[in-house]
């Protein structure tokens, strides 16, 4: 039995592996499989998580958006490994243990998660919002009894510590499935900036910023040296716990997959990170190194972050649940199953939206209600977006009106239906777009 560590880091962009700025993910993806086409299924961090801990959609779970607690009647992901005769270990930002009032059931974001909610992850060191008990250095997070535990120095090394603090201390006669939730590079919320390892933000200060950016206004040009400073720490803390598997002899027996749960569009799309369908926050970083991903594969195919939760208990060689939607990733490099032919999202809290993607195009719908918090689904949308990404892949030109694509815009409504029934939604109604968008 492979031990597997699911390493998640936070708001990052998928253009921002490379060998300058993560050589230790650039090596990881030169022994594993690079995913080229990886996309989250939910761009707001709680609604993201929930689908990783559940194998099923938000809007199937109910964690539509942030503040909404899993259920407890869902069984969680680390109940199938402990079933199997794994150790567990959840490490870092867990997001799903509080409710969205104060008053009404339990409100934890910067006290202790109870341990009813907590995943039924054996080793616990984690806080539920770790942007509210930490900042880019210093906080504390908890144990897995509650008890407050300080740390000292840049956030991801100490996140990092508590991983190699696990490693040390583990069951050695068991395999291990180890969930460390990183927040960097999310931005820290009380401040409003991202917070990168002070020694090398002034590196990146003249960093070149993404096509996709530049053209629209937003915060990229203050805020990037920042954020790829913190992108290159999550990175040494990586390489950190390599070398410690390498120490233990247990890196060739261990499964390492890295993803994050979206990206981030810097403020062009919106007045803040993500919720919007543009590949600049729904595009995200994916690695797979061992348990069959091998051999320095570049793969273009389209993945989905609900397809992990699948592909993790396959690694395991543990038996899918029927509720677990997505697909297993290790039957599609096997040539075992048949390939995605889109990706679909459901956008909460900007807005309440679907979207979908296939290689060329992105097609997204949006309710008329100017928020998505009041409720997770609708019975009526309009087209909001519609994107050719093989002439405009920075996403410039939005030809939601345009009659030239009069009959890609039905296709691709037709297979939006289709994935909303997939996901358990009623069939909506789908109107034309009532008004055009300049992005």
């Amino acid at each position: 039995m492979k031990n597997i560590i699911f390493y998640f880091s936070d708001q990052q962009r998928w253009d921002t592996v490379n060998e300058e700025v993560t050589p230790n993910l650039a090596q990881l993806a030169k022994e594993g499989v690079l995913f080229e086409n990886s996309f989250t299924c939910q761009p707001v961090c709680g609604p993201a998580r929930s689908c990783l801990q559940s194998g099923m959609y938000p809007t199937q779970t109910g964690c539509y958006t942030n503040g909404i607690a899993l259920p407890r009647d869902i069984k969680p992901l680390a109940q199938y490994f402990n079933e199997a005769g794994y150790d567990t270990a959840y490490i870092g930002k867990w997001h799903l243990g509080s409710d969205k009032y104060p008053g009404i059931g339990v409100h934890c974001e910067k006290s202790a998660v109870p341990r009813e909610r907590q995943g039924q992850y054996r080793y616990w060191r984690a806080a539920d919002c770790l942007e509210f008990t930490s900042h880019g250095y210093d906080g504390y997070i908890f144990d897995e009894d509650g008890r407050r535990i300080d740390f000292k120095g840049y956030r991801a090394d100490c996140i990092n510590d508590f991983a190699l603090e696990y490693l040390e201390n583990r069951n050695r006669e068991k395999p291990f499935f180890m969930f460390v939730s990183q927040l960097e590079p999310h931005h820290q919320n009380d401040r409003g900036q991202y917070e990168g390892y002070r020694e090398t933000v002034e590196k990146y200060r003249d960093y070149p910023l993404p096509d996709d950016l530049t053209f629209l206004k937003g915060d990229y040009a203050e805020m990037y040296p920042d954020y790829i400073s913190a992108i290159n720490r999550l990175d040494f803390n990586v390489g950190r716990l390599i070398e410690k598997l390498k120490e233990q002899g247990i890196y060739d027996d261990t499964v390492i997959i890295y993803t994050s749960d979206h990206g981030s569009h810097f403020k062009t799309r919106n007045m803040e990170y993500k919720r919007s369908c543009h590949d600049s926050c729904t595009h995200t970083p994916l690695i797979i190194k061992g348990g069959g991903f091998e051999g320095g594969k570049r793969d273009d195919r389209l993945v989905s972050l609900i397809d992990l939760p699948p592909t993790l208990l396959a690694l395991a060689g543990i038996k899918i649940p029927p509720q677990f939607i997505g697909r297993d990733l290790t039957a599609q490099i096997k040539g075992d199953e048949e390939q995605r032919k889109c990706v679909f999202m459901q956008i909460s809290e900007s807005q309440c939206g679907r979207a979908i993607r296939t290689h060329r195009f992105k097609y997204s719908v949006r309710d008329i209600n100017p928020s998505g918090y009041l409720h997770e689904n609708s019975r009526v949308y309009f087209e909001d977006y519609l994107y050719d990404l093989k002439d405009d892949p920075c996403e410039k030109r939005n030809l939601v009106k345009s009659p030239r694509y009069a009959k890609i815009r039905q296709e691709m409504k037709y297979l939006l239906f289709e994935e909303m029934q997939k996901a358990g939604e009623e069939m909506p109604m789908i109107l034309p777009a009532i008004r055009a968008r300049k992005k």
